[in-house]
């Protein structure tokens, strides 16, 4: 005697060595030896085992599905009844496999209950199903015609339209990015490296930068909102005369300077950007600053946090008459503070000092001997001296570095211009120092009238920002808030309508401990962590085409520390690992080769003494 039974969702054969009460001792054809349980058995036969499970899989495949699923009625069946009903006899041992392989195949259409029963799928969820068979055998043609396209380096188009998502973001239950993968698995390539070779990175800066604004701004840079106007409200004019000192490319100029001669001293004005005058809290340009929090820099390109003609309104530009909110500081002719006041204000703005020819005629030098005449030049000693006493007065002086450089990139379509600057200069100290007073003073002000605002504060070497007025160590202020760049920074523009609140006495648009200005203070945090490693980024990339563009295979470079070195000439930092045990500061050549613009890595070699 041989028995049909099912052991872990599948049918086997077998047979009866010994029978048990509960269990079955079975051989199968092959001469494997098992114990089955007699629940799992289906039905007992008589027919040889050989050729048996053969014979019932192939008259299976002949059984039709839909005319078996149509002779159902819509409840639960024996397989023993159906294969009555659909031979129209007793069905032999053969046969009733046969129906068992076929029913069981097809969970599609017959639900299994138990053993040897079945319920017919309702026409509902069977077509659903059958539909779904269909999308999944017609994904699968398309998949393998993405796949013999890619391998070809052809990019198709459905995946030209899904360029961003399988970049940056890739779906893998879609069928391009099913295709994608299988293609680059069967080429030995990374997906990545399979769209480059198809042609679907054209550029890979752009690659760096889309992906920026597809994880941060998946909306476009654009401004829905409508720009309010500069209001009209009644400014007094300022007697004063300001000019400001920005980098050449710079355009949102928040700050400027003014100096006045008055009896027995002088009048230092330091004018701010009122922007906030045409920014309303809660208005829908107001939103919009509040979900950049900042103006995005990168070489070459920025994202502004306010459109240009917001911009071009409040920025202290060239020959222009624009609001401001002013800190005047009374001055001793020996440069001692006298007292200081805020005024709200119309600014005339008489230049727009640029770093880099200012720099030239303005320096250690200069001021050690006899400075040249050029436009400012004794309102530029005067502050320069009032910024000396300043960062005495705070006994926190800059500190000498051994390394001290700032890079100012200057892009010009693929080809990149990195200028060194020496941090510390002059002109750095003077406008530092003054940004340092006030906001270090408007700080104060509102500490002392209870009036809330966003600060920075520094304790045991970690600079934070909160709403609770506090020292910071590192700049030797009591208190310090940001305040200077209302154009590019919405901490600032917060900040700025709480002081004008407060310069009116007004009530202040935000109270202490409110929900909005945490929600500001904890977005910006992290907003200017995310841009700061965008422009970390985007400058490392332009350092590599830097290297390219110059055709630089051995440069010298400066040993930092163990094998990290700086890259001369650029703000660029390397591991060399051949690198022998050398003292920080000592200069020596490597070579650079494999660059690669779309990992952004590169291989050094050290090549000698520098």
């Amino acid at each position: 005697m041989n028995v049909f039974y099912e052991e872990e969702g599948a049918f086997k054969i077998g047979a009866i060595l010994a029978d048990h009460d509960t269990s079955l001792q079975v051989e199968a054809p092959h001469g494997k030896r098992s114990k089955v349980k007699t629940s799992n058995v289906v039905f007992r036969f008589v027919e040889p085992l050989s050729g048996f499970m053969e014979g019932a899989q192939e008259a299976a495949v002949g059984i039709d599905l839909d005319f078996l699923w149509e002779c159902c009625a819509q409840e639960e069946f024996s397989y023993e009844t159906l294969a009555r009903e659909y031979f129209g006899r007793q069905p032999n041992a053969r046969e009733a496999a046969a129906v068992l392989l076929r029913l069981h195949g097809a969970p599609m259409y017959f639900y299994k209950k138990g053993k040897g029963r079945y319920r017919p799928a309702p026409p509902d969820a069977l077509k659903a199903a059958l539909a779904s068979v269909e999308r999944k055998r017609q994904q699968a043609l398309l998949q393998a015609q993405y796949v013999e396209q890619l391998q070809r380096f052809e990019l198709p188009e459905a995946l030209r339209t899904r360029l961003p998502q399988l970049l940056y973001k890739p779906d893998r239950s879609t069928v391009e990015v099913k295709a994608l993968e299988e293609a680059s698995a069967k080429l030995k390539l990374s997906p990545l490296r399979l769209l480059e070779k198809c042609g679907a990175i054209a550029s890979t800066r752009d690659y760096h930068f889309d992906r920026f604004l597809f994880e941060h701004f998946p909306h476009g840079t654009g401004f829905s909102a409508p720009a309010d106007a500069v209001p009209s409200i009644e400014l007094p004019l300022a007697a004063a005369v300001a000019f400001s000192i920005d980098d050449s490319t710079t355009t949102e100029i928040d700050d400027a300077f003014s100096v006045t001669r008055v009896p027995g001293g002088w009048r230092i004005g330091i004018h701010i950007a009122a922007p906030s005058l045409g920014v309303a809290p809660g208005s829908s340009l107001d939103q919009e600053a509040a979900a950049r929090l900042s103006t995005v820099y990168t070489p070459g390109a920025k994202i502004t946090m306010l459109p240009d003609e917001v911009i071009a309104g409040y920025s202290l530009a060239e020959a222009q008459t624009c609001p401001a909110l002013s800190l005047y500081l009374e001055m001793s002719s020996d440069l001692a503070v006298r007292g200081n006041h805020t005024v709200l204000e119309r600014v005339r703005i008489a230049a727009n000092l640029r770093h880099a020819e200012l720099e030239a005629q303005f320096n250690e030098e200069s001021l050690s001997t006899a400075l040249p005449d050029f436009p400012f030049a004794r309102e530029l000693k005067l502050l320069w001296e009032l910024a000396t006493v300043l960062e005495a007065g705070r006994g926190r002086p800059e500190p000498v570095r051994a390394i001290n450089l700032d890079y100012n990139f200057y892009v010009d379509g693929e080809r990149v211009r990195i200028v060194e600057r020496r941090r510390g200069s002059p002109v750095d100290k003077l406008v530092s120092e003054l940004m340092i007073l006030v906001n270090s003073e408007w700080g104060r002000a509102l500490a002392q009238a209870g009036v809330a605002g966003i600060y920075r504060v520094q304790s045991d070497g970690k600079v934070r920002m909160s709403t609770v007025p506090s020292g910071h160590h590192g700049l030797g202020v009591s208190q310090y808030i940001w305040a200077s760049s209302p154009i590019r920074r919405y901490v600032d523009l917060v900040n700025q309508r709480q002081l004008i609140a407060w310069h009116r006495g007004e009530p202040a648009p935000y109270s202490a401990g409110s929900e909005q200005l945490l929600s500001v203070m904890r977005d910006f945090e992290i907003a200017s962590d995310i841009y700061s490693q965008f422009q970390d980024t985007m400058e490392r990339y332009w350092c590599l085409r830097w290297l390219l563009q110059e055709a630089n295979v051995t440069i010298t470079a400066e040993v930092v520390r163990d094998n990290l070195v700086k890259i001369e000439r650029i703000p660029l930092l390397a591991r060399v690992m051949s690198l022998p045990t050398l003292e920080p500061g000592v200069k020596v050549q490597v070579r650079i080769s494999d660059i690669d613009l779309l990992e952004l890595t590169f291989h050094t070699e050290y090549v000698g003494a520098g």
